[in-house]
């Protein structure tokens, strides 16, 4: 089954150290019982590999991460797992997710009001909400196309979307996430940008013909872009396209 098939995966966490291993591993460790949290793997250099939810139950943890980079997930949380009371496998569980009313045991996405909720039952599939326009109109990277091996999650706006905790201690790749986050100025990052003309997602963009950044998710004449900060005033190309910073 590939990734069209089935764009989720969920994994099973469990084992008596489960809290704690992966709360020394994520931006944002697992909360409460019952909570749903968001939150990355790292690289020890800060450099995205993997971002997912937490599902925090009595007996284990699931973490409902995109197919696409599920088995590099696993294998880096094996690689970690060391001596750690923890065992990973594939829950049974299955995910549906809506903007409408909420089902009954449904939560909140926590990433944004506007994101609707996510149901971990053994019901699949969605409500038919347009997720590509919804995340558009509120700059909310995905997996894969804002989210990448080169990414550095401050630059897609993951504190906003409250998936880093700054307060609870160390994780992988902590140290490059907090000095960017203390001691630097972003100089890059995710734009909400208006756009006039036929360009699709990975068209560079330019200002004056020197490349500023990348035009990336598309819904209609909005999409988010990936830009440098001093370069993206006025107006900007995208291929035979024209782009300006939503303002």
């Amino acid at each position: 089954m590939n990734a069209m098939d089935k764009p989720r995966t969920l994994l099973r966490l469990t084992g008596a150290d489960r809290v704690d291993f992966l709360t020394g591993l994520t931006t944002n460790g697992p909360g409460p019982e019952g909570s749903l949290t968001y939150a990355a793997l790292l690289t020890p250099q800060g450099k995205y590999i993997a971002d997912f939810f937490l599902l925090v139950r009595a007996d284990d943890i699931v973490i409902d991460v995109a197919t696409e980079v599920a088995a590099t997930l696993a294998q880096r949380l094996s690689m970690y797992k060391l001596r750690a009371d923890v065992q990973i496998s594939e829950s049974d569980l299955s995910l549906s997710r809506g903007t409408g009313p909420a089902p009954d045991g449904a939560l909140a996405d926590p990433r944004h009001p506007d994101l609707g909720w996510r149901l971990y039952s053994d019901q699949s599939g969605d409500d038919g909400t347009d997720w590509t326009a919804l995340r558009v109109a509120n700059c909310i990277p995905e997996t894969g196309i804002e989210l990448t091996p080169d990414t550095f999650i401050l630059e897609t706006g993951f504190e906003r979307l409250k998936g880093v905790d700054f307060k609870k201690g160390c994780y992988v790749g902590q140290e490059v996430t907090a000095r960017m986050k203390h001691k630097t100025e972003l100089r890059k990052g995710l734009v909400s940008v208006d756009v006039d003309g036929p360009a699709d997602t990975g068209t560079e963009i330019t200002r004056d013909g020197k490349p500023v950044g990348t035009l990336l998710s598309r819904s209609g004449d909005k999409a988010i872009a990936y830009l440098r900060f001093d370069r993206a005033e006025g107006e900007l190309q995208a291929g035979d396209a024209t782009v300006r910073k939503t303002s």
